[in-house]
């Protein structure tokens, strides 16, 4: 089924790029340089279209709370619909229907390489001259190796700028699990894979809830094997929200999804499922269902984002009464292995431009893009409108709690998570939060800094998607999905693994192992 939804989507995509590829010489021709762009028009307020991540809040439109605040503070106007993210897979696929029909957003998060395809075709802007001229706010905050890094994925060959990146300065990733439930069960923090079983049986067995009912899910995770990232730490695997990605194996560059490492995952995984400690739908949860098992008091262990805890213990309590504590699952001692959690110092493309012919929706993008970079914007974009996000007391703003159905959604602009640093992050959880909120963040800041011991840099950060040009299915992970989905479930045993990684290599996986050893030397002399 899963394998099904990609191939759809790569159609989809082929229709979008082939439309894009008929009008891109023409596209190119009416885009003003960066030298002929008037500045007068600056100080009117044009409305333009912003896509990002949403899950599951209220867009925002003209004449909203958040286009008020977009237009006082940035001086644009803002609008936003409200798209489905679910994972990116029903988001790169709405993005990719209004490229066909040639509605592309003025400014947006591109997904799943797309940027790449979309540069080629001079669909997207080439930022080069643009940044530093006309916002110089974004050049300036991103350090001169990561622009380097950049313009080497440049996947023209010119050496261009087509994307803003994402740059973390930290670990934002950890396994979380119910430590409450621990203690009600008088069980220590697991630290190897063995005590782990240990407590994911205790928390099948023993009702650490409390409501009498065998309802608990030790673990689990979502569709196409994703976001269960803590279960493939433990054997070093380098992964990033249940995407394989590259690191060093054997001295080399090598997807981590072909390697014994992953071979050693799939067999634990798999006894997991066959012993009932992990969620049986675990392959079957999109976000919004495994989110609601996660905050409706069932899950013990799931992987996620350590500075979003105060947010799923606010909803648990709103929804079951239940205040828990939800803390960092360290990556897991197994036999054999050196464990972590992935950290990508160069995050998926943070932006892209569209190439505007309308020089008015050009300016305009471009100095939304510079005045939210400044950093004396961010603690109002991290707030967002009064009355909605937070309230005034004392004379301090403080953060209300989460509610999807009546607030805008704050995460369509947010640099300060493009451009995040443990520091900053922190303050602004500490410096907006309400006395009856500290139980919960205090929570996410012993996360943020507990979830750093585990955390290891890559050695494929900042690979271009460019290296799996010609070969979609690679990309999508059709193949591994299809063999991790089977092996977990028992459906194939584990020496079907050697089948996968034959079959990748075939399938072009040789060729790209090849361009990504390329791309190591050149970016690491």
């Amino acid at each position: 089924m899963k394998v099904k939804k990609l191939g759809i989507l790569s159609v989809t995509a082929s229709l979008a790029f082939s439309v894009i590829a008929g009008c891109s010489s023409k596209t190119e021709s009416q885009v003003p340089s960066a030298s002929s762009l008037d500045l007068s028009t600056t100080n009117e307020i044009v409305d333009i279209e912003v896509w990002n991540s949403n899950a599951g809040y209220k867009p925002t439109t003209k004449g909203s709370k958040m286009y008020e605040l977009y237009k006082e503070k940035l001086g644009v106007g803002v609008i936003s619909p409200y798209v489905e993210w679910n994972g990116g897979t029903n988001y790169l696929n709405q993005l990719n229907l209004k490229i066909a029909a040639n509605e592309m957003p003025d400014l947006f998060v591109p997904w799943n390489g797309i940027e790449a395809s979309l540069a080629k075709n001079g669909a997207i802007a080439d930022l080069t001259e643009l940044l530093p001229k006309y916002a110089p706010n974004v050049w300036g905050a991103i350090p001169k190796d990561v622009w380097d890094i950049v313009k080497a994925n440049d996947p023209t060959g010119q050496g261009k700028i087509y994307y803003i990146p994402g740059v973390t300065d930290y670990g934002k990733y950890a396994g979380l699990i119910r430590k409450d439930w621990l203690d009600k069960l008088d069980l220590p923090m697991p630290q190897t894979l063995d005590q782990y079983v240990k407590v994911l049986e205790a928390f099948r067995d023993k009702d650490p809830n409390g409501n009498g009912q065998k309802d608990e899910l030790p673990t689990g995770g979502r569709e196409q094997a994703a976001w269960m990232d803590h279960l493939f730490a433990p054997f070093g695997i380098a992964m990033f929200e249940g995407n394989p990605d590259w690191d060093l194996y054997d001295g080399k560059l090598t997807y981590s999804a072909v390697t014994p490492n992953m071979k050693a995952a799939l067999e634990f995984i798999a006894k997991l499922y066959k012993d009932g400690l992990m969620d049986k739908e675990s392959l079957l949860n999109n976000k919004t269902k495994w989110d609601g098992k996660i905050e409706g008091n069932k899950a013990g262990n799931y992987f996620h984002w350590a500075e979003t805890v105060d947010k799923r213990l606010e909803n648990m309590e709103k929804n079951t009464g239940v205040k828990g504590d939800w803390s960092v699952l360290p990556a897991l001692e197994a036999p054999g292995f050196k464990g972590f959690y992935t950290w990508k110092r160069l995050t998926p493309p943070a932006w892209v431009v569209k190439n505007n012919k309308d020089q008015k929706k050009l300016m305009a993008t471009l100095k939304l893009l510079n005045n939210m970079y400044d950093k004396k914007n961010w603690k109002a974009l991290y707030l967002g409108a009064e009355g909605m996000h937070y309230v005034m007391k004392d004379g301090k703003a403080l953060k209300l709690p989460d509610e999807k159905s009546t607030q805008e959604n704050l995460n369509i602009l947010a640099p300060y998570k493009n451009l995040a640093t443990l520091d900053f992050t922190s303050e602004l959880v500490k410096d907006t939060t309400s006395d009856d909120r500290v139980w919960a963040t205090n929570q996410t800041l012993r996360d943020l800094q507990e979830a750093q011991k585990y955390a290891k840099i890559i050695a494929g950060d900042g690979l271009p998607a460019s290296i799996y040009d010609g070969f979609a299915d690679i990309n999508n992970r059709t193949l591994y999905v299809e063999y991790a989905t089977k092996i977990i479930l028992g459906q194939y045993p584990i020496s079907k693994f050697d089948e996968f990684v034959e079959k990748w290599n075939k399938s072009g996986g040789e060729e790209v192992t090849k361009r990504a050893r390329e791309w190591y030397v050149k970016v690491k002399k």
